[in-house]
């Protein structure tokens, strides 16, 4: 029997659709797997395809491809490791979430998902079959239990695979991130191990997929709960693992253990890696933005250049009559700390012009929203029109704050692909400003030091669209507004828990009346880095027509 097995585990950013760029780096893995002289080398859950495909798994057509890609793959890495890589499999009306494992040039076994989460963003019982509970696979003279991803999250799979002989278990997982998410995870895998006294590596997928962003941080436990091996928070990472057999069973090698960021780091680098893998996976090299003078837009800013470089940021200011010296002076020194292009591009002729053509409509009334929002508007028609004319995608630059209760203008600001602050309240940017400001990491492709400059940071929000406008005519102190907002949303409190916490039944009233109409926006809205469990779009799925209001 022996007494030692090499495991490859292959923590990489597939691509949702990249059949061929996605078995090409399984190929590498392997090469590098085989080298290092592995009896296995092991990559996350759907990684063949990318994850999560939504209905993209339930064309025929692609099913078939799949299949292809994987034959091939088997038959190109058939002197060697075995490989374990995740997947769609066919079944009679619907897939099944699968876990492959190739061997001798084919694909000799396939471990089938039992447990379908349908919960915050996943929807796996629309889209597979869940499979029956299995026994573990045997790799050379080794019993390895594949439980998937969510399988590891209930005791009955993983007790069914010790029952039945499994000596390691080896669980595949494509787990988004959100804040707090490692400290949960290392709970539920302890409790395994623990239960079943097996050895445990948990390898995760890495890279951003629309939304949600999968953030690495792979381990491997003994039992016990020792940590053996930690890899790195969202980089992509091979790492060799040695399990040695004892007179216990077999136990894990002490390995690297990398450093995993606080909160804050781990929001910044989401945000960032976001934005990185957004533009490269949809073909984009280049982003433009409106630079205000204000926070949202600085960190923004600041996020889009750590991703893809100064070089690769249009920063573009469109004052009116109504923005401030400071607010062009900010604007300019944030694109000067940055080394960011920034272009100005006044609005105040566009505005007249608009003005002039509604004249006769608008005769006899009030200046109000309606004015005000034109300026927004035509800020997003210039911006979309940079954005095709030089291939630059448009960020936008809208906080979880000002989203929830409408405050970004249809159109105007809202306009853009892609908003890395979307899950980000107000408070919380102020705050990630600040952390910026004082840190700097090799992932960063911005430079160091204060980007932002405090005045910045600590000025009154303000829109400028008329006269001496600050946010808190409108709306209530930020601090009051997100705790508000963060029971409603984020915890899903009533009206009754919220003033029951010292708020103004009125003020909470309103903001939940904001929250409500403002969801045919958010329908409307770019995709964002989601941060939280209960980012907007998959976390949070709310009716556009809705008269219900919480009469507590």
């Amino acid at each position: 029997m022996p007494d030692r097995f090499r495991v490859t585990l292959a923590q990489l950013n597939a691509t949702v659709g990249g059949l061929e760029a996605n078995a090409a780096k399984a190929r590498d893995t392997w090469q590098a797997a085989k080298d290092a002289g592995a009896d296995l080398v092991a990559l996350p859950e759907m990684f063949i395809t990318g994850y999560q495909l939504q209905d993209l798994v339930r064309k025929p057509a692609f099913a078939a491809d799949v299949a292809r890609v994987l034959d091939r793959l088997a038959a190109d890495c058939a002197d060697g490791p075995a490989m374990a890589i995740g997947g769609p499999w066919q079944g009679p009306d619907k897939p099944f979430n699968a876990y492959f494992i190739l061997e001798g040039g084919k694909v000799r076994a396939q471990v089938l998902k039992h447990h379908l989460p349908n919960y915050n963003v996943f929807d796996e019982k629309r889209y597979y079959h869940a499979g029956g509970m299995q026994g573990p696979v045997e790799i050379g003279q080794v019993r390895i239990g594949f439980p998937i991803c969510e399988d590891c999250w209930f005791e009955d799979v993983c007790e069914t695979l010790a029952e039945t002989g499994a000596e390691i278990l080896l669980v595949p997982n494509g787990s988004p991130y959100h804040r707090g998410k490692m400290n949960i995870r290392q709970a539920m895998t302890v409790a395994r191990v623990v239960e079943t006294g097996l050895p445990l590596a948990y390898l995760n997928l890495t890279g951003a997929q629309d939304d949600q962003i999968f953030d690495g941080a792979s381990f491997v436990l003994n039992p016990g709960g020792g940590l053996a091996v930690q890899m790195p928070f969202m980089d992509e990472a091979l790492t060799h693992v040695d399990f040695i057999r004892t007179p216990d069973g077999w136990r894990a090698d002490e390995g690297e253990k990398a450093h995993l960021p606080d909160e804050w780091e781990a929001d910044y680098r989401c945000m960032v890696e976001a934005v990185r893998d957004y533009l490269g996976k949809t073909g984009f090299s280049k982003v433009v933005l409106g630079l205000s003078g204000g926070v949202d837009s600085a960190i923004v800013a600041v996020i889009a250049a750590d991703a893809l470089g100064p070089d690769n940021v249009r920063c573009v200011m469109l004052p009116s009559e109504y923005t401030s010296q400071a607010s062009l002076d900010d604007a300019s020194a944030v694109a000067h700390a940055l080394g960011t292009r920034l272009d100005t591009v006044p609005i105040t002729a566009p505005r007249a012009g608009v003005t002039e053509a509604l004249s006769d409509l608008f005769a006899g009334t009030e200046p109000g929203i309606a004015e005000e929002n034109i300026q927004s508007r035509l800020r997003g028609v210039i911006l979309m029109a940079l954005s095709n004319k030089f291939g630059e995608m448009l960020l936008t630059t809208g906080n979880k704050s000002e989203v929830a209760v409408g405050y970004a203008t249809i159109y105007g600001d809202m306009a853009g692909g892609y908003n890395p602050i979307k899950d980000l309240y107000k408070t919380r940017v102020f705050e990630t400003c600040r952390w910026r400001n004082a840190n700097h990491r090799p992932w960063m492709l911005a430079p160091a030091g204060e980007v932002i400059p405090p005045q910045v940071i600590d000025k009154p929000p303000t829109a400028e669209l008329r006269e001496d406008q600050k946010d808190e005519d409108s709306l209530p102190p930020y601090a009051v507004l997100d705790v508000i907002l963060e029971m409603l949303i984020d915890k899903e409190a009533s009206v009754a828990d919220v003033v029951a916490m010292g708020f103004e039944r009125e003020t909470v009233k309103k903001v939940e009346h904001l929250l409500y109409i403002s969801e045919y926006k958010r329908f409307q809205s770019a995709p964002g880095a989601r941060l939280t469990e209960r980012a907007f779009w998959l976390d949070r799925r709310y009716p556009i027509v809705n008269r219900w209001r919480d009469p507590g």
